[in-house]
């Protein structure tokens, strides 16, 4: 088995303060991809066991995306190094937000990327009952452009592993959630960012039967959870109330080799490494490369 974890640290010093690398060291992973570091690349330095593939980004403590993975990839993609094609993502490819890795001695690319988390649309802003300051809407039409672009650029992404004779694996935090059994108060979410219609259909525009698998969805079934994120406000921890906005999101045949999946939800508040729980899939690859080797003994490509 192929152990994958999609995993925002919500910063990287501060999550190792809290104990990501014993965590990391006792749980035998594959392959992680890692999200918000908010660090320079001095600051997130050598990971015992893993080879480490990173775009932080220019922006100073911001976003930044990483994959870990235990043998030196083939091949790596980042947005600083390989642009975004799609029209409207080049106003994002300095910010650290997606990175993709060919997998050494497996037909697999793996992906990461952190989606900018926008805000509410203007209708929906109400001065008193927000956070921040009402901003006509700004933060949710970039958002919005970037879903627009990036539809387009993975879209493109997927296609070009699989011509390949590669499947496709995206992992990271979408700030999206899709159904109703990913968010605990899901009529309350519909009016806030992450949850709103056009935010969900986006997310069910890239999913199907010949695109890509919802594969915790998946593997989990019909019911509530599992959670990925809980406010570090209040007692959102204690109480289970959180949303699924942390994915894996795979090609039909890469999908069908899914067994099982795991949050890691620490047992207390005081253990939390970030507001994110690593979300970690086991995956027979074994049996990907299996049906790899028979299509190119029988003169088939994979499609």
């Amino acid at each position: 088995m192929t152990t994958v974890a999609s995993f925002n640290v919500n910063g990287i010093r501060a999550a190792r303060r809290r104990g990501f690398d014993d965590w990391l060291a006792g749980r035998g992973l594959d392959v992680l991809a890692l999200q918000e570091l908010r660090c320079n690349p001095d600051s997130l330095g050598v990971v015992d066991g893993f080879h480490v593939a990173a775009d932080h980004g220019r922006i100073p403590g911001r976003n930044g995306v990483a994959l870990l993975t235990r043998r030196a990839p083939s091949a790596v993609r980042t947005w600083s190094s390989h642009p975004p094609r799609a029209r409207g993502l080049g106003a994002y490819a300095h910010e650290g937000r997606y990175i993709e890795a060919d997998l050494a001695g497996v037909p697999l690319t793996v992906a990461c990327l952190y989606l900018p988390k926008g805000g509410l649309p203007a209708d929906l802003q109400r001065p008193g009952n927000m956070r921040e300051q009402p901003d006509g809407g700004a933060k949710h039409a970039r958002k919005m452009r970037f879903l627009d672009g990036f539809a387009r650029e993975l879209d493109r992404n997927r296609r070009a592993a699989l011509a390949a004779g590669r499947e496709f694996l995206l992992l990271g935090d979408l700030n999206l959630a899709h159904l109703p059994h990913d968010v605990t108060n899901w009529r309350a979410a519909r009016k806030m960012e992450g949850f709103l219609p056009e935010e969900r259909q986006w997310l069910d525009s890239q999913l199907g039967p010949r695109r890509l698998v919802d594969v915790v969805r998946a593997l989990h079934g019909d019911r509530p959870g599992p959670l990925s994120w809980w406010s570090w406000a209040g007692e959102s921890f204690t109480k289970d109330v959180g949303w699924r906005i942390d994915h894996h999101l795979a090609t039909p045949r890469l999908a069908r080799t899914a067994r099982s999946v795991t949050v890691d939800k620490e047992a207390s508040p005081e253990h939390r490494l970030s507001d994110h729980a690593p979300v970690v899939v086991e995956y027979d690859l074994d049996e990907l490369s299996g049906q790899e080797a028979e299509r190119v003994d029988g003169g088939l490509r994979m499609l």
